[in-house]
């Protein structure tokens, strides 16, 4: 395979939008629309004691690929929050890449969801989740965290 290098269709805020745990986890985004939305991230370092795919890191591949998507659709000015996440396990994966492909369910003004749809480098489905993300926008919605614990 020859290497063509970073994909170029990524919207030039990802580049400064992703985390420390995408970072930490090997996620590699290669499609990113609010519709459709592509990444990966290798099985190794993200199993459990036992050696196989951790389920919690099919949730951080499904909830971080449909909330950037949702990102994308409230973009320019809006931005979303991840809100309900379920995940149903399939199969187990010991080695090479897991790819998830979140594709929107719904798409309003206020809330998405998206059905992310995990599978081995083998084409095997590992895991298949639903994302629902509230869309929050600058003057409708004030996201405030209230930290005084009275």
């Amino acid at each position: 395979m020859i290497d063509q290098g970073p994909p170029t269709n990524l919207p030039e805020w990802w580049a400064t939008t992703s985390s420390a745990l995408d970072t930490k986890m090997g996620l590699e985004v290669t499609e990113l629309t609010a519709q459709r939305t592509v990444g990966s991230m290798p099985v190794e370092g993200n199993t459990q004691p036992y050696g196989l795919w951790h389920g919690g890191a099919s949730g951080v591949l499904a909830e971080t690929l449909a909330s950037i998507a949702s990102y994308a659709h409230a973009q320019p000015d809006g931005m979303a929050v991840g809100v309900d996440l379920n995940v149903t396990h399939h199969r187990p994966a010991r080695a090479g890449r897991v790819t998830g492909v979140a594709t929107a369910l719904h798409l309003g003004r206020r809330v998405t969801s998206y059905e992310v749809v995990i599978s081995h480098e083998s084409g095997v489905r590992v895991a298949t989740a639903r994302v629902t993300c509230h869309v929050l926008r600058p003057g409708h919605d004030e996201a405030q965290h209230d930290t005084d614990a009275s």
